[in-house]
């Protein structure tokens, strides 16, 4: 039986509101679930319910609504402990995102253990949010930027990569899967490797949360890092997952409220794991909505979700390389539900806005992967990105429209 026939993908599409408009004068197509996915009723429900039934700060406050939204708030924490598997619930820090997750390590772990002519080496495939942070401390600590390379399928060169690690490999920050190619890393043989050195190991899993397993202890990853809105939750919400003993060891990233014990003008005692790193009021409704993503993908399984989204890749694939002109960007062996491509002679940015046209909605451009780009020698490219809501039906649509405007354009 497939995943097709498993799954009502009506039925799932049902819960997502925003799918049932016409843009354009078009049903709305939706493939750019890479740069964030939809949200189901029962995460926005989650969103409103606080605002209007138990808007209060929390853990200070002893009030009802305030240990209505605390209770809320921490039941999150313990839901994302169990959805990455874990050893602690303290394990778990929330943040904003991928984004600051990265930059709370980079700037508090990296700072205080990098030194001169130490190494932190990242890959070809990294988001500009998985480069920057680490460029920034590595210039501060006169440290050393390495890369290593991808190939030509758009996938981790190994054997590289076990040259570069030495001695003086401190840190190694890699991507679970790739946003611009879908590539999925072998993320449990670069931790082993990395460790045989040393070195640490951060895991950027912004585009696997949604569609892969995630067991950061049988990975044994130092670090793990996801956004909640590439989970079917709110923007603005995520989590640092960081093994304790590191965390611990590890300075505040912010001063402020709840992040400590007792301050005095002399000195600040700083508070346990995890609130050392979550000063000031957070965001707290989104977090609270966060638990109904995981409800959501653990409803229908992670097991199901990559089947499903995988028969979708493998079709859309199918589709989009019988047509004459196309050319498939990033083929590796193993990928979540991306496929990027371009038409020779024709920029990104003119098929996105005639895609949109018939409502169909994908990503174009280098998908903050600059060097990436420089490394396949393409401007950028457009990028369908795929999830459980979406249909064979409406990749034959995408294909149809890249049909037209190849025969449109074509001399």
């Amino acid at each position: 039986m497939t995943a097709t026939t498993a799954l009502d993908i009506e039925k799932i599409r049902l819960q997502f509101p925003v799918l049932h408009q016409q843009v354009n004068g078009k049903p709305l197509i939706y493939f750019d679930n890479a740069a964030t996915n939809q949200k189901p009723k029962q995460v926005i429900d989650a969103v409103v319910n606080y605002y209007q039934g138990y808007n209060a700060n929390i853990h200070r406050g002893i009030h009802t609504l305030a240990e209505k939204a605390t209770k809320a708030f921490e039941t999150t924490r313990h839901s994302m402990q169990k959805f990455v598997n874990a050893k602690h619930v303290e394990e778990i820090i929330f943040t904003r995102g991928v984004t600051e997750s990265i930059n709370l390590v980079a700037s508090t772990y990296g700072r205080t253990f990098l030194k001169e002519s130490d190494e932190v080496i990242v890959s070809g495939l990294e988001h500009h949010s998985n480069i920057v942070p680490w460029q920034m401390v590595c210039e501060e600590k006169k440290a050393k930027l390495k890369v290593i390379p991808i190939t030509e399928v758009g996938e981790i060169d190994m054997s590289a990569y076990r040259k570069l690690l030495n001695a003086k490999t401190k840190i190694v920050a890699i991507n679970h899967a790739s946003n611009s190619l879908g590539t999925i890393n072998p993320i449990k043989e670069i931790i082993k490797l990395a460790h045989e050195v040393g070195a640490v190991v951060l895991i950027d899993g912004a585009q696997a949360a949604a569609h892969l397993e995630i067991d950061v202890q049988d990975f044994d990853c130092d670090f793990y890092c996801i956004s909640s809105h590439k989970m079917y939750g709110p923007t603005g919400a995520g989590i640092l997952y960081g093994k304790k003993n590191l965390l611990e060891k590890m300075p505040p990233y912010m001063g402020g409220g709840e992040m400590i014990k007792d301050v005095t003008f002399e000195k600040t005692t700083y508070n346990d794991l995890p609130y050392k790193f979550e000063a000031g009021t957070p965001n707290i409704a989104d977090v609270i909505a966060l638990n109904e993503a995981v409800n959501f993908i653990n409803t229908i399984s992670k097991e199901q979700i990559a089947e499903y989204e995988s028969e979708l890749l493998t079709y859309a694939t199918e589709k989009l390389s019988a047509i004459p002109a196309v050319k498939l960007i990033g083929t590796a062996k193993e990928k979540v539900a991306v496929q990027s491509f371009i038409i020779e002679g024709i920029h990104p940015f003119d098929i996105g806005q005639m895609l949109d046209a018939r409502g169909i909605a994908v990503r174009t451009g280098h998908h903050c992967t600059q060097p990436l780009m420089d490394r396949l020698g393409v401007e950028g490219t457009v990028r369908a990105s795929f999830s459980v809501y979406n249909t064979k039906a409406e990749i034959d649509e995408l294909a149809e429209g890249v049909k037209r405007i190849v025969n449109f354009l074509k001399p």
